[in-house]
């Protein structure tokens, strides 16, 4: 009997859906044979099939914010918008690829020219996560489609359902059935698909772990393109700012959404010693107020579980850890319901922390750190391998100007979340947040390579030097 993966809800632990693990040799060899008609159609026909998918979403809104609500336990107004996304991400693109990837003529000398163009990679391998199921993966399945390439798409086997959905809407609006393929299977599934002869890239969205693991499989390969966006823990400096009750919503915007489920979630709140504690009083206020529960609660919860109960277990255990080393709790990491994955929001003054780790911690969390002066705040928020987000909430232009130049992230915010970044703009870190191929409206890089072509209408050459007289 061939193995199998089983979706369930983390609100309930009802199942969702199930289906027999992929064959991963199958699934890119239709890939492989669909690639060359797909990429034989023009511009305008790709474009149009992808906009009769964004209307074939729109017709189906509400059963896919629905599926994306039950299987992530995502709030269902926080799975309508992601569903928003994934319609927005159409136009978004075709405009990306537009300007990224425009032809382009330059007039030479005696007739000649040099042309610009770009050509698809192939096939394009997809991993996509949990936290965005059909938003994230959505990203790069676009843009890759539009540029001509076909897609091996491997959800999450933690959201396998909603991946199922999003391709069975590519389908049902025109895009071959070859050109988008679906893969359902675990770590090992998706490590065979990376790895397989047949690919000609891997567009991935994860954790570090993953991607460095991606990364080393690769090594061998430097003639396949990687595109990899991984976490991050990413610093809030809340500095000098007069509108407490402002400041404080921001800091619960960027902890606390999605319930800390967000690679540009702030994992470290960075907070002048000594007069932080207005601040500190008000986060405290607001987190006590939130509405944790189930999808489709009433009234609406703003964070619901994480994704499972090893996220949960993860995540307590990375808490009671920091405890011991230190750590004083304003906030416990709570569990409000045995046997099931939700948590109650969790503040740690980790300041007296002398070795703390360096780690994503993929939930609601967040570690308070004081420091003395401005210095001190920049050297905190760099300290890190990561540089995905950072946002500094307070101060003045000059006090940003300051921020902007020295902090080493890829999304630098000012009285801004450190999440919610916009696809009309390129996304994406440093360091262990990724491997600089920015996704987003810059995802039509990584999505076609330029050919660049010395043009004559007619052969005219001659050698000036260097020869016997005849």
């Amino acid at each position: 009997m061939a193995a199998e993966i089983i979706s369930t809800e983390p609100a309930t632990g009802a199942m969702v859906w199930s289906a027999p693990v992929s064959d991963v040799d199958a699934e890119v060899a239709a890939a492989r044979a669909a690639w060359a008609g797909w990429a034989s159609q023009s511009l305008a026909f790709r474009t149009e099939a992808l906009r009769r998918f964004a209307n074939v979403v729109r017709g189906r809104h509400e059963a896919l914010a629905d599926l994306i609500a039950r299987e992530t336990g995502k709030p269902l107004w926080e799975a309508r918008t992601e569903v928003d996304s994934v319609v927005n991400k159409v136009d978004i693109s075709v405009s990306a690829y537009a300007e990224r990837t425009a032809q382009r003529r330059m007039e030479g000398a005696l007739g000649g020219r040099t042309a610009l163009r770009h050509k698809p990679h192939g096939v394009l391998a997809v991993l996509g996560p949990y936290n965005f199921p059909a938003h994230l993966p959505n990203g790069h399945i676009v843009p890759a489609l539009l540029a001509g390439n076909a897609v091996v798409f491997k959800p999450s086997e933690k959201t396998p359902a909603v991946g199922r959905m999003l391709v069975e809407c590519y389908h049902a609006a025109g895009v071959p059935e070859g050109a988008v393929r679906l893969v359902v299977g675990g770590p090992d599934t998706g490590r065979a698909l990376a790895g397989h002869r047949d690919i000609d890239g891997l567009l991935f969205t994860g954790s570090a772990r993953a991607g460095l693991s991606l990364h080393r499989q690769f090594a061998d390969t430097p003639e396949k393109i990687l595109a990899l966006e991984m976490g991050g823990n990413n610093p809030l400096v809340v500095w000098d700012t007069v509108d407490i009750h402002s400041a404080a919503v921001l800091v619960i915007q960027s902890a606390f959404l999605s319930a800390g489920q967000r690679c540009t979630a702030a994992r470290r709140l960075i907070v002048r010693d000594g007069a932080h504690e207005p601040l500190l009083a008000e986060v405290v206020k607001l987190t006590d107020r939130l509405i944790i529960g189930e999808p489709h609660s009433d009234p609406a919860p703003y964070l619901g579980p994480v994704i499972d109960n090893a996220a949960a277990d993860g995540l307590t255990e990375a808490f009671l850890d920091l405890l011991m080393k230190g750590g004083r709790p304003i906030k416990h990491l709570e569990r409000p319901i045995d046997g099931r994955p939700f948590l109650k929001p969790a503040i740690i003054d980790v300041t007296d922390v002398a070795d703390r780790p360096d780690e994503e911690m993929f939930g609601p969390v967040l570690q308070m750190i004081r420091v003395p002066d401005f210095e001190a705040a920049l050297a905190e928020a760099n300290n890190t391998r990561y540089g995905l987000s950072a946002s500094l909430v307070g101060g003045s232009p000059q006090l940003y100007d300051q921020f902007w130049a020295n902090i080493r992230a890829g999304i630098v915010n000012w009285n801004r979340p450190t999440n919610g970044a916009s696809s009309s703009a390129p996304f994406g870190g440093i360091g262990l947040s990724g491997n600089h191929r920015p996704s987003a409206y810059y995802a039509a890089d990584y999505c076609a390579y330029p050919v660049v072509s010395s043009e004559a209408e007619q052969p005219r050459a001659s050698l000036g030097i260097g020869l016997r007289d005849a």
